[in-house]
């Protein structure tokens, strides 16, 4: 069997699917890795190594080729010649957000496996290290975008002695939303989170040890939080659909001067009304003078970090594909099965099926799903 990484085209991406020590490990199995030039140079890793690993540098076309692409973010549309009715795609896909991407998918036939949605007993095990890098990131990112130089209000976050700190509220309890808050804790920060979960607002709470406010998220508490907030992060999640939207435009008018919104679900179309997917380059835009963070693939900046954490969580079902072949690898195994979302040009996936209903599907509606209602 051959895998094939490529380099990310996706702009800002400087990731790469797989580091050279998951390379060694399937070469090793007997399977042959074809990795484009440079695939992974902005993030570290040489050729040299992934040739020292037994791999080998082949032409961006050669390794579309293979038989499982690993990639890190979803083609984007220059990359739809590549897909076929052989190939199997192995990557984050966020199809609910993305109607043209799935559009392709079901017209070449690929068998697309989405990271995202890949689920078992602990929860979303390819979508956590990416999370938690990306709620570190938004508080970085908060931090940043208060100070002048950041075009904040120039505030510091922690504030100073006498002077109070920033207020930031953190919609969405999961892997994004505690990171986000445990950082922004740790940089002294005043912190509110809100999650829809009682079970997790008990786990929050013992976390957190009453350094941070946690809250039942609920219409007339979001819009009393956001009021007196510097930063509001939108940390939610329902595995493979739209995110929520859990500020609406004419919420905008509550918020402070200065304030600034950090949507981390962008990818999944955003927590917020108003927002849209940016990039490093220009992260920020305004709507009704409020400004708006959407970076969409935060991880994305930190490259040495995210590629060797992901590899750590993908290289077991990657090992797995190899092991036994895709078709035995779904069947086995239960995780990887609900990553499956879209097959013989049809809609696999539940929640991709309900955002796009026009399209074909052989997804059940009321087939249960994994409840994941925070990222």
């Amino acid at each position: 069997m051959s895998f094939g990484v490529m380099k990310e085209i996706k702009p800002g991406e400087e990731r790469v699917g797989l580091t050279p020590a998951g390379a060694a490990d399937l070469a090793r199995g007997g399977c042959s890795v074809l990795i484009e030039t440079g695939a992974g140079e902005r993030a570290g890793f040489a050729d040299e190594l992934y040739l020292a690993a037994g791999a080998d540098i082949v032409s961006r076309e050669h390794a579309w080729a293979a038989h499982t692409v690993v990639k890190v973010k979803e083609p984007i549309a220059a990359e739809y010649g590549y897909l076929r009715d052989d190939l199997t795609l192995f990557t984050y896909l966020h199809l609910a957000a993305d109607r043209p991407l799935t559009e392709a998918l079901l017209d070449a036939g690929t068998l697309g496996i989405a990271y995202e949605t890949v689920a078992d007993a602990t929860g979303l095990p390819l979508l956590q290290p990416m999370s938690e890098i990306a709620g570190r990131l938004a508080a970085h990112a908060a931090a940043t975008h208060l100070m002048r130089p950041g075009g904040g209000p120039g505030l510091l976050l922690g504030g100073s002695p006498g002077v109070a700190p920033a207020r930031v509220v953190v919609i969405g309890g999961g892997a994004v939303g505690t990171q986000a808050a445990l950082l922004a804790l740790g940089m002294q920060a005043e912190v509110t989170v809100l999650d829809m979960s009682p079970a997790r607002i008990r786990q929050l709470d013992a976390l957190l040890d009453g350094r941070a406010r946690v809250l039942m998220s609920d219409a007339a508490t979001v819009e009393a939080e956001i009021a007196h907030a510097d930063v509001v992060i939108g940390a939610v999640l329902v595995p493979g659909r739209a995110a929520p939207k859990v500020v609406r435009r004419e919420q905008l008018s509550l918020l402070r001067p200065g304030a600034l919104l950090i949507d981390v679900a962008i990818d999944q179309g955003g927590a917020f009304e108003t927002s849209r997917a940016t990039t490093y380059d220009e992260p920020i835009f305004e709507v009704d003078g409020v400004r708006h963070y959407c970076v969409a693939n935060m991880p994305g900046a930190v490259p040495q970090t995210s590629t060797r954490a992901l590899t750590n969580a993908t290289l077991p079902y990657v090992r797995r594909i190899a092991q036994l072949g895709v078709e035995q690898a779904i069947e086995r195994d239960p995780a990887l099965a609900l990553g499956v979302n879209t097959r013989a040009g049809r809609i696999v996936h539940q929640g991709v099926a309900d955002a796009f209903p026009d399209l074909a599907t052989t997804a059940h509606p009321g087939a249960r799903e994994p409840v994941l209602a925070e990222r």
